[in-house]
Protein backbone atom coordinates (compact mmCIF):
# COMPACT_ATOMS: atom_id res chain seq x y z
CA UNK A 1 0.00 0.00 0.00
CA UNK A 2 2.92 2.30 0.64
CA UNK A 3 4.69 1.99 -2.41
CA UNK A 4 0.84 2.91 -4.43
CA UNK A 5 0.57 5.58 -2.55
CA UNK A 6 4.13 6.99 -3.59
CA UNK A 7 3.57 6.43 -6.99
CA UNK A 8 0.56 8.41 -6.82
CA UNK A 9 2.02 10.88 -5.04
CA UNK A 10 5.00 10.88 -7.47
CA UNK A 11 2.73 11.55 -10.62
CA UNK A 12 0.85 14.03 -8.71
CA UNK A 13 3.71 16.14 -8.29
CA UNK A 14 5.02 15.34 -12.12
CA UNK A 15 1.54 16.83 -13.64
CA UNK A 16 1.89 19.64 -10.93
CA UNK A 17 5.41 20.60 -12.52
CA UNK A 18 3.98 19.89 -16.13
CA UNK A 19 2.09 22.67 -15.62
CA UNK A 20 3.95 25.08 -14.19
CA UNK A 21 6.05 24.52 -16.93
CA UNK A 22 3.48 24.73 -19.52
CA UNK A 23 2.09 28.12 -18.01
CA UNK A 24 5.92 29.60 -17.83
CA UNK A 25 6.36 29.31 -21.21
CA UNK A 26 3.33 30.85 -22.24
CA UNK A 27 3.35 33.77 -19.96
CA UNK A 28 6.90 34.06 -21.57
CA UNK A 29 5.49 33.85 -25.37
CA UNK A 30 3.05 36.54 -24.25
CA UNK A 31 5.99 38.94 -22.83
CA UNK A 32 7.70 38.41 -25.96
CA UNK A 33 5.08 38.88 -28.08
CA UNK A 34 3.93 42.19 -26.25
CA UNK A 35 7.22 43.02 -25.89
CA UNK A 36 7.39 42.93 -30.36
CA UNK A 37 4.35 44.63 -30.37
CA UNK A 38 5.53 47.46 -28.14
CA UNK A 39 8.88 47.75 -30.51
CA UNK A 40 6.83 47.83 -33.27
CA UNK A 41 4.81 50.55 -32.12
CA UNK A 42 8.04 52.79 -30.38
CA UNK A 43 9.30 52.15 -34.30
CA UNK A 44 5.75 53.90 -35.42
CA UNK A 45 6.17 56.45 -33.61
CA UNK A 46 9.58 57.35 -34.15
CA UNK A 47 8.18 57.18 -37.75
CA UNK A 48 5.41 59.44 -36.70
CA UNK A 49 7.29 61.98 -34.48
CA UNK A 50 9.31 64.04 -36.75
CA UNK A 51 12.96 65.12 -35.73
CA UNK A 52 12.33 68.85 -34.97
CA UNK A 53 15.03 71.79 -34.27
CA UNK A 54 16.96 72.56 -30.69
CA UNK A 55 15.65 74.66 -28.73
CA UNK A 56 16.94 77.79 -28.16
CA UNK A 57 19.79 78.96 -25.66
CA UNK A 58 18.60 80.74 -22.73
CA UNK A 59 20.05 81.99 -19.50
CA UNK A 60 20.42 80.24 -16.51
CA UNK A 61 21.46 83.61 -14.93
CA UNK A 62 21.28 86.85 -16.38
CA UNK A 63 24.15 88.23 -18.19
CA UNK A 64 27.20 89.74 -16.03
CA UNK A 65 30.49 91.40 -16.12
CA UNK A 66 33.65 91.68 -13.54
CA UNK A 67 35.55 94.59 -14.66
CA UNK A 68 35.33 94.72 -18.41
CA UNK A 69 34.98 90.53 -19.24
CA UNK A 70 31.27 89.76 -19.58
CA UNK A 71 30.46 86.15 -18.18
CA UNK A 72 27.39 83.78 -20.35
CA UNK A 73 25.80 81.04 -18.15
CA UNK A 74 23.29 79.01 -20.51
CA UNK A 75 21.79 76.10 -19.82
CA UNK A 76 23.13 72.63 -21.24
CA UNK A 77 21.45 71.22 -24.03
CA UNK A 78 21.49 67.72 -23.63
CA UNK A 79 21.42 67.19 -27.81
CA UNK A 80 23.50 70.59 -28.51
CA UNK A 81 27.01 69.73 -29.68
CA UNK A 82 28.23 73.59 -29.42
CA UNK A 83 27.14 76.60 -29.51
CA UNK A 84 27.79 80.22 -31.50
CA UNK A 85 28.08 83.34 -29.23
CA UNK A 86 27.93 86.67 -30.98
CA UNK A 87 28.45 89.70 -29.55
CA UNK A 88 27.73 93.24 -30.61
CA UNK A 89 27.82 97.00 -29.81
CA UNK A 90 25.21 98.38 -32.11
CA UNK A 91 21.91 95.63 -31.70
CA UNK A 92 23.36 93.41 -34.61
CA UNK A 93 23.43 95.96 -37.00
CA UNK A 94 26.79 95.09 -36.76
CA UNK A 95 28.89 92.21 -34.86
CA UNK A 96 31.88 92.77 -33.01
CA UNK A 97 32.63 89.21 -32.16
CA UNK A 98 31.91 85.64 -33.05
CA UNK A 99 32.59 82.59 -30.89
CA UNK A 100 32.63 78.76 -31.57
CA UNK A 101 32.55 77.12 -28.25
CA UNK A 102 31.52 73.53 -27.26
CA UNK A 103 31.21 74.59 -23.62
CA UNK A 104 27.54 76.91 -22.55
CA UNK A 105 29.30 78.66 -19.71
CA UNK A 106 31.58 81.27 -21.59
CA UNK A 107 33.94 83.89 -20.19
CA UNK A 108 34.43 86.56 -22.69
CA UNK A 109 37.83 88.11 -22.18
CA UNK A 110 41.18 89.02 -24.27
CA UNK A 111 41.87 85.42 -23.84
CA UNK A 112 38.83 84.28 -25.88
CA UNK A 113 38.88 87.70 -28.08
CA UNK A 114 42.43 88.26 -28.87
CA UNK A 115 41.62 91.88 -27.50
CA UNK A 116 39.97 93.31 -23.87
CA UNK A 117 36.48 94.46 -24.48
CA UNK A 118 35.90 98.34 -23.65
CA UNK A 119 35.51 99.34 -20.35
CA UNK A 120 31.25 100.69 -19.20
CA UNK A 121 30.16 99.92 -22.85
CA UNK A 122 26.84 98.47 -23.30
CA UNK A 123 27.30 95.22 -25.40
CA UNK A 124 24.22 92.44 -26.82
CA UNK A 125 24.44 88.61 -26.73
CA UNK A 126 22.76 86.29 -28.80
CA UNK A 127 23.53 82.53 -29.07
CA UNK A 128 23.07 79.55 -31.36
CA UNK A 129 23.03 75.71 -30.31
CA UNK A 130 24.49 73.43 -33.00
CA UNK A 131 23.86 69.83 -33.39
CA UNK A 132 25.17 67.06 -35.05
CA UNK A 133 23.25 68.18 -38.74
CA UNK A 134 22.97 71.96 -39.18
CA UNK A 135 19.40 71.35 -40.51
CA UNK A 136 18.15 70.94 -36.38
CA UNK A 137 20.26 73.57 -34.87
CA UNK A 138 18.26 75.74 -32.81
CA UNK A 139 17.11 79.58 -33.96
CA UNK A 140 19.26 82.70 -32.71
CA UNK A 141 18.42 83.13 -29.15
CA UNK A 142 18.69 86.83 -28.02
CA UNK A 143 20.51 87.02 -24.99
CA UNK A 144 20.11 90.69 -23.82
CA UNK A 145 22.53 93.64 -23.17
CA UNK A 146 25.12 93.67 -20.29
CA UNK A 147 27.20 96.77 -19.77
CA UNK A 148 30.80 95.91 -18.65
CA UNK A 149 32.12 97.91 -15.28
CA UNK A 150 33.85 101.16 -15.14
CA UNK A 151 37.83 101.21 -15.28
CA UNK A 152 38.60 101.30 -11.90
CA UNK A 153 38.91 105.46 -11.18
CA UNK A 154 39.09 108.24 -8.66
CA UNK A 155 36.35 110.11 -11.00
CA UNK A 156 33.40 110.77 -9.18
CA UNK A 157 29.90 109.92 -11.47
CA UNK A 158 28.33 113.38 -12.51
CA UNK A 159 24.83 113.74 -11.41
CA UNK A 160 22.31 116.08 -13.04
CA UNK A 161 23.35 119.42 -12.15
CA UNK A 162 27.24 118.90 -12.51
CA UNK A 163 26.75 119.72 -16.45
CA UNK A 164 25.42 122.84 -18.15
CA UNK A 165 25.55 123.57 -21.97
CA UNK A 166 28.84 124.73 -22.12
CA UNK A 167 30.69 123.51 -19.19
CA UNK A 168 31.08 120.10 -16.86
CA UNK A 169 31.78 120.10 -12.92
CA UNK A 170 34.26 117.43 -12.60
CA UNK A 171 35.22 115.79 -9.45
CA UNK A 172 37.31 113.25 -8.10
CA UNK A 173 38.67 111.35 -4.52
CA UNK A 174 41.52 112.75 -3.58
CA UNK A 175 44.17 109.56 -3.59
CA UNK A 176 47.62 109.28 -4.91
CA UNK A 177 49.21 111.38 -7.54
CA UNK A 178 47.58 114.83 -7.68
CA UNK A 179 45.00 115.33 -10.81
CA UNK A 180 46.98 117.62 -13.12
CA UNK A 181 44.68 117.79 -16.18
CA UNK A 182 41.24 116.99 -17.26
CA UNK A 183 40.61 116.25 -20.98
CA UNK A 184 37.45 115.68 -22.84
CA UNK A 185 37.28 113.64 -26.20
CA UNK A 186 34.28 113.04 -28.68
CA UNK A 187 32.02 110.11 -27.75
CA UNK A 188 32.99 107.59 -30.36
CA UNK A 189 36.82 107.99 -29.68
CA UNK A 190 36.98 105.02 -27.65
CA UNK A 191 40.89 104.95 -27.20
CA UNK A 192 41.01 108.38 -26.08
CA UNK A 193 43.19 109.38 -28.83
CA UNK A 194 42.33 112.72 -30.13
CA UNK A 195 41.12 115.20 -27.31
CA UNK A 196 38.95 117.92 -27.62
CA UNK A 197 39.35 120.24 -24.99
CA UNK A 198 42.37 120.01 -22.63
CA UNK A 199 42.71 121.99 -18.99
CA UNK A 200 45.17 122.21 -16.47
CA UNK A 201 44.50 121.65 -12.71
CA UNK A 202 45.09 124.65 -10.50
CA UNK A 203 47.38 123.65 -7.49
CA UNK A 204 43.86 125.26 -5.65
CA UNK A 205 41.44 122.75 -7.76
CA UNK A 206 43.52 120.07 -6.72
CA UNK A 207 43.84 120.21 -3.22
CA UNK A 208 39.51 120.49 -3.62
CA UNK A 209 39.13 117.50 -6.17
CA UNK A 210 36.88 119.23 -8.57
CA UNK A 211 37.19 121.57 -11.26
CA UNK A 212 35.20 123.22 -14.15
CA UNK A 213 36.10 122.44 -17.30
CA UNK A 214 35.05 125.19 -20.20
CA UNK A 215 34.60 125.38 -23.69
CA UNK A 216 32.27 122.70 -24.33
CA UNK A 217 29.48 122.48 -26.87
CA UNK A 218 25.68 122.85 -26.26
CA UNK A 219 23.57 118.99 -26.17
CA UNK A 220 26.82 117.12 -27.37
CA UNK A 221 28.26 113.82 -25.15
CA UNK A 222 31.74 113.82 -24.29
CA UNK A 223 34.35 111.16 -22.64
CA UNK A 224 35.63 113.33 -19.74
CA UNK A 225 39.19 112.03 -18.32
CA UNK A 226 41.21 113.12 -15.79
CA UNK A 227 44.94 112.58 -15.61
CA UNK A 228 48.00 112.53 -13.18
CA UNK A 229 51.17 113.75 -15.89
CA UNK A 230 50.53 111.29 -18.35
CA UNK A 231 48.70 108.42 -16.28
CA UNK A 232 44.94 108.14 -17.35
CA UNK A 233 43.15 107.82 -13.56
CA UNK A 234 39.96 107.58 -15.47
CA UNK A 235 36.91 108.98 -17.44
CA UNK A 236 33.34 109.24 -17.60
CA UNK A 237 30.32 110.39 -20.24
CA UNK A 238 29.03 113.91 -19.88
CA UNK A 239 25.94 115.17 -21.75
CA UNK A 240 26.06 118.87 -22.17
CA UNK A 241 22.25 120.72 -22.00
CA UNK A 242 20.65 122.51 -24.94
CA UNK A 243 21.67 125.99 -24.88
CA UNK A 244 20.53 128.26 -22.10
CA UNK A 245 18.39 130.85 -22.97
CA UNK A 246 20.14 134.37 -24.03
CA UNK A 247 19.92 136.39 -20.49
CA UNK A 248 19.94 139.53 -23.01
CA UNK A 249 17.42 137.62 -26.28
CA UNK A 250 13.97 139.36 -26.82
CA UNK A 251 11.49 138.37 -24.36
CA UNK A 252 14.06 137.84 -21.09
CA UNK A 253 13.88 139.86 -18.29
CA UNK A 254 17.48 138.93 -16.37
CA UNK A 255 16.67 139.57 -12.67
CA UNK A 256 19.56 137.40 -11.27
CA UNK A 257 21.33 140.02 -9.56
CA UNK A 258 18.47 141.12 -7.94
CA UNK A 259 18.65 140.05 -4.23
CA UNK A 260 15.33 141.06 -3.13
CA UNK A 261 12.28 138.85 -2.01
CA UNK A 262 9.96 140.28 -4.37
CA UNK A 263 11.99 140.65 -7.68
CA UNK A 264 10.23 137.90 -9.21
CA UNK A 265 6.77 139.96 -8.71
CA UNK A 266 8.05 143.26 -9.33
CA UNK A 267 9.49 142.13 -12.48
CA UNK A 268 6.24 140.25 -13.73
CA UNK A 269 4.06 143.30 -12.68
CA UNK A 270 5.83 145.39 -15.42
CA UNK A 271 7.08 142.59 -17.54
CA UNK A 272 5.33 142.63 -21.57
CA UNK A 273 3.05 139.27 -21.86
CA UNK A 274 5.06 136.17 -23.14
CA UNK A 275 8.18 137.38 -21.05
CA UNK A 276 11.10 135.03 -19.17
CA UNK A 277 11.86 135.81 -16.03
CA UNK A 278 15.17 134.36 -16.09
CA UNK A 279 16.40 133.77 -11.47
CA UNK A 280 19.24 133.17 -10.25
CA UNK A 281 20.18 129.46 -8.78
CA UNK A 282 20.42 129.18 -5.10
CA UNK A 283 18.36 132.40 -4.36
CA UNK A 284 14.69 132.66 -2.59
CA UNK A 285 12.03 134.87 -3.98
CA UNK A 286 8.22 135.42 -3.20
CA UNK A 287 5.39 133.63 -5.16
CA UNK A 288 3.49 136.72 -6.39
CA UNK A 289 0.20 137.33 -5.29
CA UNK A 290 -1.27 140.10 -7.11
CA UNK A 291 -3.56 138.35 -9.77
CA UNK A 292 -1.95 137.30 -13.15
CA UNK A 293 -3.20 138.92 -16.21
CA UNK A 294 -0.82 137.96 -18.90
CA UNK A 295 1.38 134.83 -20.63
CA UNK A 296 4.77 134.35 -18.09
CA UNK A 297 7.79 131.79 -17.76
CA UNK A 298 9.64 131.90 -14.65
CA UNK A 299 13.04 130.00 -15.12
CA UNK A 300 16.12 129.72 -13.49
CA UNK A 301 19.42 130.15 -15.56
CA UNK A 302 21.55 126.95 -15.80
CA UNK A 303 23.99 127.14 -13.52
CA UNK A 304 25.96 124.19 -10.67
CA UNK A 305 25.14 122.59 -7.55
CA UNK A 306 21.95 120.90 -6.46
CA UNK A 307 19.74 123.60 -4.93
CA UNK A 308 17.31 125.36 -7.56
CA UNK A 309 15.92 129.05 -7.23
CA UNK A 310 13.03 128.67 -4.62
CA UNK A 311 9.57 130.57 -5.18
CA UNK A 312 8.17 130.02 -1.82
CA UNK A 313 4.45 131.51 -0.88
CA UNK A 314 2.56 131.53 2.55
CA UNK A 315 -1.15 131.65 1.02
CA UNK A 316 -1.38 131.49 -3.29
CA UNK A 317 -1.38 132.84 -6.67
CA UNK A 318 -4.40 134.72 -8.21
CA UNK A 319 -5.54 134.83 -11.82
CA UNK A 320 -6.95 137.94 -12.69
CA UNK A 321 -11.15 138.04 -14.04
CA UNK A 322 -11.22 138.24 -17.93
CA UNK A 323 -7.47 136.73 -18.35
CA UNK A 324 -7.08 135.20 -21.56
CA UNK A 325 -3.26 133.62 -20.84
CA UNK A 326 -1.79 131.86 -23.42
CA UNK A 327 0.63 130.16 -20.96
CA UNK A 328 2.21 130.00 -17.71
CA UNK A 329 5.31 127.92 -17.07
CA UNK A 330 7.85 127.17 -14.06
CA UNK A 331 10.78 125.87 -15.37
CA UNK A 332 13.81 124.58 -13.15
CA UNK A 333 12.35 125.57 -9.85
CA UNK A 334 11.31 124.60 -5.95
CA UNK A 335 8.08 126.06 -5.51
CA UNK A 336 7.33 125.44 -1.78
CA UNK A 337 4.41 126.20 0.54
CA UNK A 338 4.61 126.76 4.08
CA UNK A 339 1.67 124.26 5.06
CA UNK A 340 0.03 121.59 2.88
CA UNK A 341 -3.34 122.06 4.98
CA UNK A 342 -4.34 125.68 3.34
CA UNK A 343 -1.31 126.39 0.93
CA UNK A 344 -1.91 126.59 -3.25
CA UNK A 345 0.38 127.35 -6.42
CA UNK A 346 -3.05 129.09 -8.01
CA UNK A 347 -6.58 129.10 -6.17
CA UNK A 348 -8.48 131.43 -8.85
CA UNK A 349 -12.28 131.90 -7.74
CA UNK A 350 -12.65 134.14 -11.04
CA UNK A 351 -15.29 134.86 -14.25
CA UNK A 352 -14.07 133.81 -17.36
CA UNK A 353 -10.64 132.53 -16.71
CA UNK A 354 -8.61 131.02 -19.41
CA UNK A 355 -5.34 129.39 -19.81
CA UNK A 356 -4.06 127.28 -22.41
CA UNK A 357 -0.86 125.74 -20.95
CA UNK A 358 0.26 125.61 -16.79
CA UNK A 359 3.78 123.54 -16.58
CA UNK A 360 6.01 122.57 -14.19
CA UNK A 361 9.37 121.32 -15.60
CA UNK A 362 12.06 119.98 -14.15
CA UNK A 363 10.49 121.17 -10.56
CA UNK A 364 9.97 120.26 -6.87
CA UNK A 365 6.53 121.12 -6.11
CA UNK A 366 5.47 120.89 -2.66
CA UNK A 367 4.27 121.30 1.23
CA UNK A 368 0.97 122.56 -0.37
CA UNK A 369 -3.04 121.91 0.00
CA UNK A 370 -3.24 121.42 -3.48
CA UNK A 371 -1.31 122.68 -6.32
CA UNK A 372 -4.55 123.87 -8.65
CA UNK A 373 -7.84 124.76 -7.09
CA UNK A 374 -10.10 125.98 -9.44
CA UNK A 375 -13.77 127.83 -9.23
CA UNK A 376 -15.69 130.17 -10.43
CA UNK A 377 -15.15 130.12 -13.92
CA UNK A 378 -11.69 129.01 -14.94
CA UNK A 379 -11.09 127.03 -17.71
CA UNK A 380 -6.74 125.42 -18.44
CA UNK A 381 -7.02 123.92 -21.68
CA UNK A 382 -3.20 121.80 -20.60
CA UNK A 383 -1.89 120.84 -17.44
CA UNK A 384 1.66 119.51 -17.59
CA UNK A 385 3.79 118.00 -14.75
CA UNK A 386 6.59 117.04 -16.40
CA UNK A 387 10.66 115.73 -14.84
CA UNK A 388 9.11 116.84 -11.47
CA UNK A 389 9.42 115.82 -7.91
CA UNK A 390 6.22 116.30 -5.86
CA UNK A 391 5.63 115.82 -2.55
CA UNK A 392 3.59 116.38 0.40
CA UNK A 393 0.59 117.96 -0.49
CA UNK A 394 -3.44 117.49 1.38
CA UNK A 395 -6.29 117.03 -0.04
CA UNK A 396 -7.03 119.17 -2.76
CA UNK A 397 -3.55 117.33 -4.46
CA UNK A 398 -2.78 117.66 -7.85
CA UNK A 399 -5.76 119.85 -8.91
CA UNK A 400 -9.38 120.21 -7.83
CA UNK A 401 -11.82 121.63 -10.32
CA UNK A 402 -15.19 122.96 -7.65
CA UNK A 403 -16.96 124.41 -10.27
CA UNK A 404 -19.63 122.09 -11.73
CA UNK A 405 -19.08 123.01 -15.41
CA UNK A 406 -18.17 126.31 -15.54
CA UNK A 407 -14.29 125.39 -14.66
CA UNK A 408 -12.40 122.37 -16.12
CA UNK A 409 -8.86 120.86 -16.75
CA UNK A 410 -9.24 119.85 -20.08
CA UNK A 411 -6.25 117.92 -20.84
CA UNK A 412 -3.78 116.09 -18.30
CA UNK A 413 -0.21 115.16 -18.79
CA UNK A 414 1.59 113.63 -15.39
CA UNK A 415 4.87 112.45 -17.50
CA UNK A 416 8.55 111.17 -16.13
CA UNK A 417 7.64 112.78 -12.62
CA UNK A 418 7.49 111.05 -8.68
CA UNK A 419 4.90 111.74 -6.68
CA UNK A 420 5.29 111.28 -2.58
CA UNK A 421 3.10 111.88 0.00
CA UNK A 422 0.00 112.88 -1.25
CA UNK A 423 -3.68 112.49 0.88
CA UNK A 424 -5.52 112.74 -2.90
CA UNK A 425 -4.60 112.55 -6.40
CA UNK A 426 -7.23 114.89 -8.35
CA UNK A 427 -10.89 115.95 -8.08
CA UNK A 428 -12.98 117.60 -10.48
CA UNK A 429 -17.07 118.80 -11.02
CA UNK A 430 -16.72 118.38 -14.88
CA UNK A 431 -15.24 116.12 -17.13
CA UNK A 432 -11.83 115.98 -18.43
CA UNK A 433 -10.83 115.08 -22.16
CA UNK A 434 -7.92 113.45 -21.58
CA UNK A 435 -5.47 111.95 -19.03
CA UNK A 436 -1.86 110.46 -19.42
CA UNK A 437 0.59 108.89 -17.10
CA UNK A 438 3.23 108.02 -18.46
CA UNK A 439 6.66 106.90 -16.51
CA UNK A 440 6.12 108.00 -12.97
CA UNK A 441 6.53 106.52 -9.75
CA UNK A 442 4.69 106.74 -7.08
CA UNK A 443 5.14 106.37 -3.73
CA UNK A 444 3.20 107.24 -0.19
CA UNK A 445 0.42 108.02 -2.73
CA UNK A 446 -3.32 108.93 -1.73
CA UNK A 447 -3.87 108.12 2.37
CA UNK A 448 -6.49 105.89 3.60
CA UNK A 449 -9.30 108.31 3.35
CA UNK A 450 -8.03 109.46 -0.43
CA UNK A 451 -8.73 108.45 -3.78
CA UNK A 452 -6.77 108.89 -7.03
CA UNK A 453 -9.17 109.96 -8.81
CA UNK A 454 -12.57 111.88 -7.81
CA UNK A 455 -14.63 112.59 -10.68
CA UNK A 456 -17.72 114.23 -8.68
CA UNK A 457 -19.95 115.87 -11.47
CA UNK A 458 -22.82 113.70 -11.85
CA UNK A 459 -24.18 112.39 -15.15
CA UNK A 460 -22.00 114.35 -17.48
CA UNK A 461 -19.58 115.92 -15.48
CA UNK A 462 -17.70 112.55 -14.03
CA UNK A 463 -16.07 111.35 -17.33
CA UNK A 464 -12.58 111.73 -19.07
CA UNK A 465 -14.13 111.31 -22.47
CA UNK A 466 -11.04 109.92 -24.25
CA UNK A 467 -9.96 107.80 -21.53
CA UNK A 468 -7.12 107.47 -18.70
CA UNK A 469 -3.65 106.30 -19.82
CA UNK A 470 -1.34 105.05 -17.54
CA UNK A 471 1.82 103.03 -18.80
CA UNK A 472 5.38 102.60 -17.63
CA UNK A 473 4.77 103.69 -14.08
CA UNK A 474 5.38 102.16 -10.37
CA UNK A 475 3.08 102.47 -7.70
CA UNK A 476 3.89 101.74 -3.61
CA UNK A 477 1.06 101.53 -0.94
CA UNK A 478 -0.65 104.36 0.23
CA UNK A 479 0.58 107.16 2.91
CA UNK A 480 0.39 105.79 6.30
CA UNK A 481 0.06 109.51 8.13
CA UNK A 482 -1.01 108.14 10.82
CA UNK A 483 1.01 105.31 10.91
CA UNK A 484 -1.28 102.88 11.96
CA UNK A 485 -0.24 100.40 8.83
CA UNK A 486 -3.29 101.73 6.80
CA UNK A 487 -2.24 101.07 3.33
CA UNK A 488 -4.92 100.48 1.16
CA UNK A 489 -6.47 103.37 -1.00
CA UNK A 490 -9.49 104.10 -3.19
CA UNK A 491 -8.69 103.98 -6.53
CA UNK A 492 -11.61 105.23 -8.09
CA UNK A 493 -13.43 107.97 -5.53
CA UNK A 494 -16.58 108.78 -7.61
CA UNK A 495 -17.37 108.95 -11.17
CA UNK A 496 -15.45 107.55 -14.75
CA UNK A 497 -18.21 105.25 -15.24
CA UNK A 498 -18.21 105.12 -18.57
CA UNK A 499 -14.03 106.12 -19.04
CA UNK A 500 -11.35 103.93 -20.83
CA UNK A 501 -8.42 102.72 -19.06
CA UNK A 502 -5.70 101.78 -21.02
CA UNK A 503 -2.64 100.23 -18.80
CA UNK A 504 0.10 99.19 -19.95
CA UNK A 505 3.66 97.91 -18.16
CA UNK A 506 2.30 99.29 -14.90
CA UNK A 507 3.71 97.69 -11.09
CA UNK A 508 2.44 98.09 -7.87
CA UNK A 509 4.30 96.42 -4.48
CA UNK A 510 2.78 93.50 -2.68
CA UNK A 511 1.85 96.51 -0.09
CA UNK A 512 -0.24 98.26 -2.42
CA UNK A 513 -4.40 97.71 -2.12
CA UNK A 514 -7.79 99.13 -2.99
CA UNK A 515 -9.56 99.38 -0.15
CA UNK A 516 -12.45 100.43 -2.55
CA UNK A 517 -12.96 101.48 -6.16
CA UNK A 518 -10.57 99.17 -8.05
CA UNK A 519 -9.25 100.51 -11.62
CA UNK A 520 -10.21 98.12 -14.54
CA UNK A 521 -7.12 96.23 -15.88
CA UNK A 522 -4.94 97.67 -12.85
CA UNK A 523 -2.00 94.72 -11.69
CA UNK A 524 -2.35 94.69 -8.05
CA UNK A 525 0.82 93.66 -5.86
CA UNK A 526 2.34 92.58 -9.38
CA UNK A 527 5.78 92.86 -7.64
CA UNK A 528 6.11 90.48 -4.89
CA UNK A 529 8.11 92.53 -2.54
CA UNK A 530 7.09 95.59 -0.10
CA UNK A 531 7.43 99.55 -1.08
CA UNK A 532 10.17 99.02 1.70
CA UNK A 533 11.83 96.27 -0.85
CA UNK A 534 11.90 97.79 -3.91
CA UNK A 535 13.13 101.70 -3.42
CA UNK A 536 16.09 102.48 -1.52
CA UNK A 537 14.22 105.20 1.33
CA UNK A 538 10.83 106.22 -0.18
CA UNK A 539 10.37 108.85 3.06
CA UNK A 540 13.51 111.44 1.95
CA UNK A 541 11.94 110.88 -1.73
CA UNK A 542 15.13 108.45 -2.92
CA UNK A 543 13.23 105.75 -5.31
CA UNK A 544 16.39 104.10 -6.40
CA UNK A 545 15.91 100.57 -7.43
CA UNK A 546 17.14 98.49 -3.46
CA UNK A 547 15.94 95.75 -5.69
CA UNK A 548 18.58 95.41 -8.31
CA UNK A 549 16.37 91.89 -10.23
CA UNK A 550 12.93 94.42 -10.48
CA UNK A 551 11.74 93.21 -13.60
CA UNK A 552 11.02 96.89 -14.63
CA UNK A 553 13.94 98.48 -13.33
CA UNK A 554 14.95 99.38 -17.15
CA UNK A 555 12.12 100.44 -18.22
CA UNK A 556 8.80 101.63 -15.36
CA UNK A 557 8.53 104.60 -13.15
CA UNK A 558 10.43 107.49 -12.99
CA UNK A 559 13.22 107.62 -15.63
CA UNK A 560 15.67 109.49 -12.94
CA UNK A 561 15.50 106.60 -10.70
CA UNK A 562 15.71 103.55 -13.48
CA UNK A 563 18.59 101.58 -13.81
CA UNK A 564 21.01 102.29 -16.68
CA UNK A 565 22.11 99.81 -19.08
Amino acid sequence: MMDMDFKNSSKIQKSKLMKIIKNNIYQSLCILTLGLIALAGCKEDEEMFERTRLFRPVLIEDLFSEENTIIVNMGKLKEAMSYTLEVSRDSFATTEYLIDTDTNYVVLDEELLGEPLFWNMLYQVRATAHADNEEYDSEISDLGNVRTQRFPTILNSPQSYDVIDIAAQVSWTKAGAAVTSVKAFAADDLYLRTPLVEQEVTSSEQAAGEMVLANLDPETTYQVAIYSETVLRGWVNYTTLMPDIDPTGPGVIDIRANTSPSAVADAIATAPAGSTILVERGMTYDLPSDPLTKAISIRAAYGFGEQKAKLSTTGNWDIADGSDIEFIRFIDLEIRGEDYGGDYVFNPNRDNVHVGELSFENCEVGTFRGILRARGTTVIDNYIISNTLVDSLGGYGLFTVDSEATSMVKNIKLVNSTFNKMQFGVTSRSSSESFLIESCTFGNFINAGGGIFRYRGGDGNDNVTNGIVIHNSIFGHGWDEDLDDAYAIRGIYDGLESTNFDIVNVYSTFDFSFSSGEIPGFPVGNYKGAQADLWVNPDINDFNFKDKGFAGRYDSGDPRWRAKL
